[in-house]
C-alpha cells in the first residue's frame, strides 16, 4: 500500500477495518492512496451490513418498478443497471476524479462507490422528469418505456425481432414511410398519446408481415433509427461490428473488445492470468525482498 496508487476492496463495512486493511490503517503509510470501497448499500446506513444484489438495489433505488411493460411486473434488466451501470463504472469514475484532485492538493482519499447510490444517479433525468409531472408511475406508458409506439420492439414475421427508436420527427417521418403507412393520414399524431394504442396496433401488424431481415432492407441507409434486435451469437458477425473489429478472437473465444477507445495509447485485450501464477513474482514486482517473502510463506499468508 505504500507504493500503490489505488487499493480497490468489496468487503461488507468494517470488515477491511477488522484485518487492518482500513483506509486511515493505509493512508497513515501512504497519504496519496486513493482507497476504492464497493459495496452494495454504502458504508452507513440502516441496510449498510445486509446482502444484496443487483436486483435488490434496483428495488430499492427507485428504478425497479418503472421497468417493464404495461400490465406486467417489474422486468429485472440482467445485471447490468447496479452491478455494472451503478457500481463498478462510476467507481472506477469516482477513482479517476480523485487521482485528478490528488493532482492538485498531493492526498488520496476513499471513494465510497454503492450500488444502490449509482442506480439512483442513473435515474436522475427521470427522477426530473416525475417531478415536472411528465413521466407517470404505471410502467409501460411513458415515452421510454415502451408505452411509446415508436421506441419500442416489434415481432417480425420469422417470430425475431425489430427495435424501434424514432423519437424524432424526421425519423418518425422515414420510419412510417418503411413501414408504408406514410400516407395514412387518418393514422393519430405522433405526439398524440390518446393515439399510441392505434398505432402500436397498427405498428405491430405491419411489422409481422416480413422477416427480421427483410424489414433490415426495407430500411437500409434510412435514418429511421430501426435495428435487427441481435444475440450474443449474431452481434460479432453484424457487418458494423465487424468493421470495427468491436469482437475479438482471444484463443477461440469471442468477446468484446476495449471501450472506450484511445488514439494513442489503445488497450490491448491479453488473455486473463491462470489461476497459479506464481505469488513471488507479483510480490517481487511491488519490491518485497525475498526475506520477507520467505516470512510470508512460512506464516500460511503466501502459498
Amino acid at each position: 500500500a505504500g507504493q500503490a496508487d489505488v487499493l480497490i476492496e468489496g468487503f461488507r463495512p468494517g470488515v477491511a477495518e477488522r484485518l487492518g486493511l482500513g483506509p486511515d490503517d493505509l493512508s497513515t503509510a501512504n497519504p496519496k492512496l486513493v482507497y476504492g470501497r464497493m459495496t452494495g448499500w454504502g458504508q452507513e446506513g440502516p441496510l449498510a451490513a445486509r446482502a444484496g444484489h443487483d436486483l435488490t438495489y434496483l428495488a430499492i433505488s427507485g428504478a425497479l418498478a418503472h421497468i417493464g411493460r404495461a400490465g406486467q411486473p417489474p422486468t429485472p434488466p440482467l445485471n447490468l443497471v447496479a452491478d455494472f451501470g451503478g457500481g463498478g463504472m462510476l467507481l472506477a469514475f469516482g477513482i479517476m476524479a480523485a487521482l485528478v484532485e490528488r493532482a492538485a492538493s498531493g492526498l488520496g482519499q476513499v471513494v465510497d462507490a454503492a450500488m444502490v447510490d449509482g442506480a439512483a444517479l442513473l435515474m436522475a433525468p427521470l427522477f426530473g422528469a416525475w417531478d415536472w409531472g411528465f413521466w407517470s408511475a404505471d410502467r409501460g406508458t411513458n415515452l421510454l418505456d415502451s408505452g411509446a409506439p415508436f421506441y419500442d420492439v416489434y415481432e417480425c414475421a420469422d417470430g425475431a425481432w425489430l427495435a424501434v427508436g424514432a423519437l424524432e420527427p424526421q425519423f418518425y417521418a422515414n420510419l412510417l414511410a418503411g413501414l408504408g403507412l406514410a400516407e395514412r393520414s387518418e393514422l393519430p399524431d405522433q405526439n398524440d398519446r390518446d393515439g399510441w394504442p392505434i398505432l402500436k396496433a397498427e405498428f405491430t401488424r405491419v411489422i409481422r408481415t416480413k422477416t427480421r431481415d427483410s424489414w433490415v432492407q426495407v430500411f437500409g441507409d434510412e435514418d429511421a433509427c430501426v435495428a435487427p434486435v441481435l444475440n450474443m451469437g449474431e452481434a460479432p458477425t453484424h457487418p458494423h461490428a465487424v468493421a470495427r473489429s468491436a469482437f475479438p478472437v482471444i484463443e477461440g473465444v469471442t468477446q468484446p473488445g476495449p471501450a472506450p477507445r484511445f488514439g494513442r495509447t489503445p488497450a490491448s485485450t491479453p488473455k486473463p492470468s491462470f489461476e497459479g501464477v506464481d505469488p513471488a513474482l507479483v510480490l517481487k514486482g511491488w519490491g518485497v525482498s525475498a526475506e520477507r517473502l520467505l516470512g510470508l510463506q512460512a506464516e500460511g499468508t503466501v502459498t
